[in-house]
């Protein structure tokens, strides 16, 4: 049953702020929860959604503009305040519509009825000062504390995006993780047309526009697309663009027999289905047994019945699955996430560098797992949404040198979009407007 609507929609802001940081919960889950369960009113939805959103995006240079103004440094508050003035300053710096007078006295307000008065006169005075006195300026800064600090990202983070892609690609790629990321869906092509589906939405009540990446994509500009009919009888699934191009590039025909090894949510998977018209096989697989249900949940609104999925550490598929059956294999491996940053900046803060040093060696070993199902002549792709390339081009490097069976193998459609002449792209989002991406096509000998 919904709750009823919570009256102070900067209130509930900084309960999820704080708990993002304290519990490392995910913004869209925690957001989608409080929205779904009607915690504030419609009308406040869109503010909760910038509020929260833009706070965590902007927290490093909230933080900057906040120092000079805290005597005793940021530590000695209180979570709850940090986050109260980060938000109330995110308002008076990015948010034209709300007059700074009103995020002030909102701030004011909260204080009160969480604390005692001096914190209320202590919020009070700070955001006074900042209005008062302006903003401290970045112009002292240097190298990549200025770049942090203006691109609101960490330090250690840029740095390893300009070793790998030079400081231009790095300052745009920080930039657009700073945009709203677009709502893509994935037209479900077994079931009916792209034309016909653009205008079963228009008629609900959306707004599209075209994908900018793949041919099966339609922005939804505005409106609800979860409360359509179109959505709820299967017609799109909602998917970001750069990995629609996955089962595009494996390619999988009716009647084949394929294996997703990563398989959660769905997406995925739900896609190679599509593309066999429902004719085969997919077995999925995922490590989380209540994440298996979410593929089950998705085939089903989507009309497909030739999915199996079941639970299993893609490290020992060789243990249940017989090798050499599969005409063609998805490894979307388990990643750092960092493509995704637009949709989950609380990415960006939550991890460390040491935190990522694990991934290439379990990406590693579930590629070379999933590497002995592929059949003589069958193909393979492996995929992340991450742009490190510790995570993807050196995984890749090094199972070729281990596996001299499968070579890379070119693709039409990313030779024309990316010149990827080798069958292996990384897509950062500047690019499109897309999430970050990796993939490549591996093709097994014909022995």
């Amino acid at each position: 049953m919904a709750n009823k609507p919570f009256s102070n929609v900067r209130e509930k802001a900084m309960d999820l702020l704080q708990r993002i940081e304290k519990e490392g919960a995910y913004s869209h889950l925690l957001l989608n929860h409080v929205l779904s369960q009607e915690e504030v009113s419609k009308k406040d939805e869109p503010l909760l959604t910038e509020l929260v959103y833009g706070t965590i995006k902007r927290k490093n240079t909230l933080d900057y503009y906040l120092t000079p103004f805290i005597k005793k440094g940021l530590s000695s508050l209180d979570p709850w305040v940090l986050q109260l003035l980060r938000l109330s300053v995110y308002q008076m710096v990015y948010l034209d519509r709300v007059p700074e007078r009103a995020a002030i006295h909102e701030a004011v307000n909260i204080a009160k009825k969480r604390g005692h008065k001096g914190i209320s006169g202590m919020i009070n005075g700070v955001l006074r000062s900042i209005q008062r006195k302006g903003l401290p300026r970045t112009d002292k800064l240097t190298g990549i504390k200025k770049f942090a600090v203006e691109t609101s990202h960490p330090e250690w983070l840029l740095e390893d995006w300009i070793d790998s892609y030079g400081e231009e690609k790095t300052r745009a790629m920080a930039l657009t993780n700073l945009e709203p990321p677009p709502l893509t869906v994935r037209v479900n092509l077994s079931k009916s047309t792209k034309e016909e589906v653009r205008n079963r939405l228009l008629e609900e009540g959306c707004q599209i526009k075209e994908g900018a990446l793949s041919p099966d994509a339609l922005i939804i500009a505005s409106g609800h697309v979860i409360n359509t009919e179109t959505y709820k009888k299967g017609y799109v699934t909602i998917q970001d663009e750069s990995s629609m191009l996955v089962a595009r590039l494996l390619d999988p025909a009716p009647g084949m027999n394929v294996l997703d090894a990563c398989a959660a949510p769905g997406g995925k998977t739900t896609h190679l289905a599509e593309r066999m018209e429902n004719k085969g096989t997919v077995k999925a697989f995922d490590l989380h047994k209540k994440k298996v249900k979410l593929i089950e949940e998705q085939a089903e609104r989507l009309g497909i019945s030739i999915i199996e999925a079941n639970a299993l550490d893609a490290r020992e598929l060789t243990a249940q699955v017989e090798k050499e059956q599969f005409d063609r294999v998805l490894v979307d491996a388990p990643c750092s996430g960092l493509g995704v940053i637009r949709r989950k900046p609380e990415l960006k803060w939550q991890k460390q560098r040491a935190d990522l040093e694990r991934f290439p060696a379990i990406q590693a070993e579930i590629l070379a797992e999933a590497s002995k199902m592929v059949k003589p002549g069958g193909q393979l792709v492996y995929s992340t949404c991450t742009v490190r390339r510790e995570e993807n081009e050196n995984v890749v490097e090094a199972f070729l040198n281990r596996n001299p069976a499968f070579k890379r193998k070119p693709d039409e459609f990313l030779s024309n979009m990316f010149q990827a002449e080798n069958g292996q792209v990384t897509i950062l989002p500047q690019q499109f407007g897309t999430d970050g991406f990796f993939m490549a096509l591996l093709k097994k000998e014909d022995s």
